[in-house]
């Protein structure tokens, strides 16, 4: 089997274009994800409360249903729910965004609960304000404890965009398989994608490692 590179090139632009949607659709759920993701685990750490068990419920619910489910269900059924018109990329930014919410809710409260109880108890004890005890003891402790993991889910994250394709968001996989099926060349297409997600994977699945086993040797 001969792979024919010139229907590579000829055809740069537009996989450098899904590129680009991927990075667009993965980096902008990540950052609301975020924000939705530090809500949740907060209203979580309530341990009581309305808002602790609708924190539980999202959170229970988006770590359950399967990625495809939720990208359909918010596609199909939310615009007939709200009575509105939302583009591919509306669509799959607000499913990326609610997944990663749910995912990095845990992964925060997970990190904060790391944080040895001692020591904060010893701090409020000394009469330190509590905003002080979070920028100096909870949340530096908590971020190391949690990057690991943090890394491996944007690792995932990257994955699960693929699946964006399915409601024909241009990133990567859209891309390979429209150019593959006008092109009938779907072994160079797939091989170049494939390979631009382990340039972008392979790094963060490295630097996950290499932080887990500086933990572990910490530890010790």
């Amino acid at each position: 089997m001969e792979f024919e590179t010139a229907i590579i090139f000829d055809n740069l632009d537009a996989i450098l274009l899904g590129l680009k949607w991927t990075l667009i659709m993965v980096v902008g759920s990540l950052v609301l994800g975020i924000v939705l993701g530090l809500a949740a685990c907060f209203a979580k750490l309530m341990a009581k409360g309305p808002l602790h068990w609708l924190a539980v419920g999202y959170i229970e619910l988006y770590r359950t249903l399967p990625e495809m489910v939720n990208l359909f269900w918010i596609y199909y059924c939310l615009p007939l729910i709200l009575g509105i018109r939302m583009s591919s990329v509306t669509v799959g930014l607000i499913a990326q965004t609610l997944l990663a919410g749910a995912f990095l809710a845990e992964i925060f409260r997970a990190g904060i609960n790391a944080v040895p109880a001692g020591q904060i108890e010893a701090a409020y004890a000394s009469g330190i304000p509590r905003i002080w005890i979070w920028r100096a003891i909870v949340l530096p402790q908590a971020v190391r404890i949690m990057m690991p993991a943090f890394i491996t889910f944007l690792s995932d994250l990257f994955k699960v965009s693929g699946l964006l394709a399915a409601i024909s968001v241009t990133e990567l996989v859209y891309q390979a398989t429209i150019l593959s099926n006008v092109a009938w060349k779907h072994f160079e297409f797939f091989t170049v994608v494939g390979l631009l997600y382990f340039v972008i994977i392979a790094p963060l699945s490295l630097t996950a490692q290499h932080l887990e086993r500086k933990q572990l040797t910490a530890r010790r």
